[in-house]
């Protein structure tokens, strides 16, 4: 039987087929007279492989995330630098106090010390600013304060009275909740006192207070061991016991602090005052019977002396606050602080 293709449209027969000629790796083995290798199956992967491998893809994966952590933190210290600077840009250009005529408010709150924000440096720089600006037709001292530093407050009680006479302005004092000992030093230099009827008014006194632990070291055993050049050097001494001449010497310096206090209060007070007995005593009174007392000038808040005595409704704030930077700052400071202490205490130490 024929086998050779032709083309079905013409009939004519046509060429055979071309044998393939490409190489085998089997044939090749063959000629050269070797047999052809046998097919290995691949072998499975070990167990540790697999673990190494997912090792390597968590600890890339960790890295990542503490990458992207470590970013988002320094653009978050990014964002606080950029707060403080705009802070500190805002506040260094205060918006001028307005011209039209106001009432100018000093604010003295809490305790009168330094580094407290009754401080003389604080209170006189509002001060200062309060008297010198024209459209300010009076200035009000809003007290709410324990007292404190007889130094502070006698600081703040000169300037105010060179500062009246200087500007020939009036100074009002209004009390809150409390107007003792140093505050009511500072209140006397003003014209006139105004008190809610249950305000805290007077302690025009002078203390010094301490403990003393002799006793209890005896019972313990402790023995004190003090050593010092100049009899009176240890002064006091909370583990000593008092000294007669010693306790003497501080009582009559405090006494002559005392005589201070009331001279100051007596010279603002003036014919006002209604002395007693115990009006020097260290006692305080109410706002009430401050008034009847002569210590106080009648009843009266922070808006009622702008409009009825001053006649300047308006009042503006001249006291000294923390802007949010200085806030920043400070709480920054002290968390750094706090981290030096931490890595100081966790520094190997020799024994």
């Amino acid at each position: 039987m024929n086998t050779t293709p032709q083309d079905p449209d013409r009939g004519a027969t046509l060429p055979p087929p071309i044998p393939d000629a490409t190489a085998r790796p089997e044939d090749l083995f063959q000629a050269a007279g070797a047999p052809a290798p046998a097919v290995v199956p691949a072998e499975p992967k070990p167990a540790y492989e697999a673990v190494l491998a997912q090792f390597a893809q968590e600890y890339l994966r960790e890295r990542r995330s503490e990458r992207r952590w470590r970013l988002l933190l320094r653009l978050s210290w990014l964002g606080v630098l950029v707060v403080l600077v705009w802070a500190l840009f805002v506040q260094g250009h205060h918006v001028a106090p307005p011209t039209s005529p106001h009432t100018a408010l000093v604010e003295v709150r809490g305790e009168i010390a330094v580094d407290s924000e009754a401080s003389a440096e604080l209170v006189l720089s509002a001060l200062k600013s309060a008297f010198s600006d024209q459209a300010a037709r009076a200035v009000v001292l809003r007290v709410n304060s324990p007292g404190g530093s007889p130094v502070q407050a006698g600081i703040i009680y000169d300037e105010i009275r060179r500062l009246k006479q200087l500007h020939d302005k009036k100074v009002y004092v209004v009390v809150e909740e409390m107007c003792a000992s140093g505050a009511y030093y500072i209140a006397a230099a003003a014209d006139a006192i105004y008190v809610d009827k249950a305000s805290m008014v007077g302690s025009i006194g002078v203390l010094m207070d301490g403990f003393g632990f002799t006793g209890l070291m005896e019972k313990l055993g402790i023995e004190r061991r003090l050593v010092i050049a100049g009899e009176n050097k240890g002064m006091l001494d909370p583990y000593l016991p008092v000294s007669p001449p010693q306790l003497q010497h501080t009582q009559a310096m405090l006494d002559q602090i005392h005589q201070q206090f009331i001279h100051v209060v007596r010279e603002g007070r003036g014919q006002r005052l209604k002395e007693t007995p115990e009006m020097f005593s260290g006692m305080y009174w109410n706002g009430e019977q401050a008034v009847k007392m002569g210590l106080a000038d009648g009843m009266g808040n922070l808006d009622y002396v702008a409009r009825e005595i001053v006649k300047a409704e308006e009042v503006i704030d001249y006291t000294p606050h923390d802007n949010v930077a200085e806030r920043l700052a400070k709480r920054f400071g002290a968390a750094v602080g706090e981290g030096a202490v931490k890595a100081l205490h966790s520094l190997p130490r020799l024994h």
